[in-house]
């Protein structure tokens, strides 16, 4: 086993300290440009993509990725957020695109930074909603009856129509009400249900790629 830590950066997907109990890594912040280009002057072997800068600061680029990609001897993974977006841009070059939001923007069924894209900072506890995250919720809610075909997608479009860092779910919900007043009943039944039941997709492939690098470092792979 290499005695160099795996490089993981990591923001609003998951919490550092939920990384830290699934994989032993050096752990950054969210890649803005110049992060992984940066990475091809020092030793690497094993880089984790999984949340970026979309806001605050500029994303690492493609080509920017694809050079670490092509670095001889370093395997870069991508997951969850940005890390899911570049690796279905550069699968085809070598980068490893591990789960399900991955294979959304490699088979063509997303398409736009605007599923994956949030905003955070790092002194307060808010965080917007990614629109995946909506999608996968509601998608959820429905299965189990907490709300109808016709409310969920009231509430996608609603969603949708919000610029990104404002996207949070009482603003989306109380929207809705105001648009389309005769989904109410589910629209707070859907409010409550998020309460405790509120699933995040970016969260759940953000440790597939923790538990993907962790087999391939004890030789599982």
């Amino acid at each position: 086993m290499s005695a160099l830590k795996p490089i993981i950066f990591l923001g609003p997907s998951l919490p550092v300290q939920r990384a830290r109990a699934i994989l032993d890594a050096d752990y950054r912040g969210p890649a803005k440009k110049g992060d992984l280009l940066q990475l091809i002057l020092r030793e690497t072997e094993i880089v984790g993509l999984i949340d970026g800068f979309f806001l605050q600061d500029y994303p690492p680029t493609p080509i920017e990725v694809y050079n670490l990609v092509k670095k001889k001897g370093t395997v870069l993974y991508g997951s969850s957020s940005l890390g899911a977006l570049r690796a279905a841009e550069l699968s085809k070059y070598g980068m490893i695109g591990v789960g399900k939001i991955y294979d959304l923007f490699r088979r063509g069924v997303l398409d736009s930074d605007d599923e994956v894209a949030v905003s955070f900072t790092d002194y307060s506890s808010y965080k917007s909603e990614a629109l995946i995250d909506i999608r996968y919720n509601l998608f959820l809610a429905e299965k189990k009856s907490v709300i109808n075909n016709e409310t969920k997608k009231h509430i996608l479009k609603v969603s949708r129509n919000i610029y990104f860092p404002y996207r949070t779910y009482d603003d989306i919900l109380d929207r809705c009400k105001q648009k389309y007043p005769s989904d109410i009943h589910f629209i707070e039944q859907f409010r409550e249900y998020l309460k405790t039941d509120k699933k995040s997709l970016k969260e759940i492939d953000a440790i597939h790629l923790l538990n993907t690098i962790k087999r391939r470092i004890m030789g599982d792979k």
